[in-house]
């Protein structure tokens, strides 16, 4: 027999009274045995533990413990699960099913951050650690703000947009008396495939496809010369309190860029001087294709530039190598955007 269903016999015979004393074998479970399986949650708010969190420190645990399969913002990574976004597509033919959009009980997130995970080292968060993440999930789907304090006691201040999306099962009442008897062999003379996964995302593009995808349009001034001045920037007055809140929003970004004395390059280029300088002006840095093409085009990182690029990067420069989704609220981008001002 087989060491693993040796230690699932083990472990269900050490879990129930009746089979031990029936087979005579195993004992019955200790109650702190049980109590450190009985981890569960319910709707209701049952099994929620003491503690507390919020999107600020969620933002680095997530970064630590989940970004590499979820996204630095729960945009998911490859084929694994998005968390955020989805909003308003139930209807559509291919829905985003994600905790914003389509799970109706919050308690059903927390349990499962608690439970599960992160992948291969399952329940080694604090209780602290699990509402932080919960609480950096519902604020990048925008449903709190990154300073609300998720907690037993504010756990159902939440509220879950798809909550009255679902409806009681009653099948067994009004479906299966009709079922007819399944047929289980030889139901058809032959099979031929119809459709391609194409909407499953499963079938990974060739190598290059996405270089030779068409080039983006860009509306750009007319240059003249043929190797364009350093724009001349005029100097604004500096506002420090907006850049303090800035740099609460530039957590979001410290997974990838690093700002002041000593910092480097990392997955993205330091942003040191980016206010005001050349798209693409980094050089030791190597940059997607589209930003080659916007630096020899006399683009700069003006404040509308860096205010389009923030909130939808993909938008703005098509062919980005950057994952990160952006930022959804207007305070959020003119507060980054002061903040990294001081890094001239």
């Amino acid at each position: 027999m087989s060491k693993f269903l040796n230690s699932v016999i083990a472990a269900t015979l050490l879990a129930s009274p009746v089979a031990a004393e029936k087979f005579g074998l195993g004992r019955a479970a200790l109650p702190e045995e049980i109590a450190a399986w009985d981890l569960d949650v319910s709707p209701d708010g049952t099994g929620l533990p003491a503690g507390s969190g919020n999107a600020i420190d969620g933002d680095e645990l997530f970064a630590e413990h989940c970004a590499i399969c979820h996204g630095d913002f729960a945009e998911g990574v490859d084929n694994w699960p998005k968390l955020a976004g989805g909003m308003d597509t139930l209807d559509h033919e291919d829905p985003l099913k994600t905790v914003g959009s389509y799970w109706p009980y919050l308690s059903t997130a927390f349990d499962y951050v608690r439970r599960s995970m992160p992948f291969g080292n399952a329940q080694s968060l604090s209780d602290d650690d699990v509402y932080a993440i919960t609480a950096y999930i519902l604020y990048s789907n925008d449903l709190i703000d990154d300073d609300f304090e998720l907690s037993k006691d504010t756990f159902f201040d939440v509220e879950m947009p798809n909550a009255d999306g679902f409806i009681i099962d009653d099948r067994a009442e009004t479906e299966y008396a009709v079922f007819t008897e399944a047929c289980m062999t030889d139901c058809k003379d032959s099979v031929e495939i119809t459709m391609r996964a194409l909407v499953l995302d499963v079938t990974p593009e060739e190598e290059g496809a996405e270089e030779a995808a068409a080039e983006p349009v860009v509306e750009v001034a007319a240059v003249v010369e043929e190797t364009p001045a350093e724009p001349e920037v005029v100097a604004a007055a500096f506002d420090a309190e907006l850049a303090a809140k800035g740099e609460k929003v530039f957590r979001k970004c410290k997974a990838c860029h690093q700002v002041g004395e000593g910092a480097s390059n990392k997955t993205g280029p330091v942003l040191n001087g980016v206010v005001g300088a050349s798209i693409g002006h980094i050089e030791d840095f190597r940059y997607s294709k589209v930003f080659g093409q916007m630096k020899d085009d006399g683009m700069v990182w003006d404040e509308a530039n860096l205010s389009a690029f923030l909130a939808k990067p993909k938008a703005f420069a098509k062919g980005t190598k950057m994952s990160f989704a952006g930022l959804r609220k207007d305070s959020e981008i003119a507060a980054v955007i002061e903040y990294l001002k001081q890094f001239q």
